[in-house]
């Protein structure tokens, strides 16, 4: 087949081939099939990778938008089409890629909505009622940002009693296994605050035996399952304690313990880069863009304007 007949279907292909090759994790790859046989090729598989312009790029997301497909998994199918046509580009079947020039513009409606972080208040009631299985967890989870997929991961040998550090270095995804951070920027060093190192040393001696020194496995010494921990212990505990919204149910996802740390982190004026290290993030345009709004404090702006105000009069 003459390249000039290549179409995004073959891209598409070509592209997912390549990932199974670089033995990416079985929920990416699930994620990344998801886009490309649901989204992108019965859409624009049959166009010809010669003939693909910005304007089809376009036309396929407002596509996705007026079937709505929500802003952010269009955002996500966008990375995955960026990707696809990268691929067409380096087999020189398209000239170049005409889906990086294609951004999703910014929605005020979207914008406006921000993650719901728990108050300081929940925060204490849920460290004083968290179940004695799962306690440790999510003191963990509060204090370091660690998201619940590293937390499931976490080996003993990874927590530095020594240094009072944790070192994330793993994590299990969706099926329980075990495999790399979800970034290069996921490998990290967190330090264990007070609390987290005494309950982390309080836990390891009665924590459940496992083949795979997991610090928080399940009773039989595994991999826990996300879902598990959510429907049968925080969940519960939640609607136990009263942390509901207006029709009575849980208030927040186990994620909601990350946001938590987030607050916290920012309430004591560190500054961003430091945040995006603690939690993560592949880049500071992440982090700001999910807690920018916490940064945010109009009487301590008024304050710098009246001193910028001072200094310059003064001079």
């Amino acid at each position: 087949m003459s390249k000039h007949t290549k179409t995004v279907s073959d891209a598409c292909q070509s592209w997912l081939r390549t990932c199974e090759r670089n033995e990416l994790e079985r929920s990416t790859m699930k994620a990344y099939r998801s886009h490309a046989k649901i989204h992108i090729e019965p859409k624009i598989g049959n166009l010809l990778l010669a003939d693909l312009s910005r304007g089809d790029i376009r036309d396929f997301m407002d596509d996705l938008l007026d079937d709505d497909v929500s802003r952010a998994q269009v955002k996500k199918i966008m990375v995955s089409l960026r990707a696809i046509l990268t691929e067409a580009v380096e087999r020189e079947w398209a000239t170049h890629n005409v889906a990086t020039e294609v951004k999703l513009k910014r929605s005020s409606r979207a914008d406006g909505k921000r993650v719901e972080v728990p108050t300081k208040q929940e925060i204490k009631v849920i460290i004083a009622n968290a179940p004695a299985s799962h306690r440790a967890m999510f003191i963990t989870a509060i204090f370091t940002g660690m998201r619940i997929s590293e937390l499931r991961g976490l080996s003993w040998d990874a927590v530095d009693f020594d240094r009072k550090v944790i070192q994330v270095r793993q994590r299990a995804d969706e099926y329980c296994e075990i495999g790399l951070p979800k970034s290069r920027a996921g490998t990290r060093e967190i330090p264990m605050a007070p609390t987290v190192f005494e309950a982390l040393l309080d836990w390891r001696d009665k924590a459940p035996e496992s083949k795979l020194n997991l610090v928080f496995p399940n009773s039989v010494g595994k991999v826990q399952n996300y879902s598990n921990i959510y429907n049968r212990v925080f969940k519960p505990m939640l609607v136990t304690e009263d942390i509901v919204d207006e029709s009575g149910k849980a208030k927040f996802g186990i994620h909601a313990l990350r946001h938590a740390a987030a607050s916290l982190f920012i309430e004591q004026g560190w500054n961003p880069k430091k945040i995006q290290t603690l939690l993560g993030h592949a880049s500071i345009t992440m982090t700001m863009d999910v807690y920018g709004h916490l940064f945010e404090n109009a009487e301590e702006d008024v304050s710098m304007f009246e001193k910028l105000d001072a200094d310059l009069m003064a001079a």
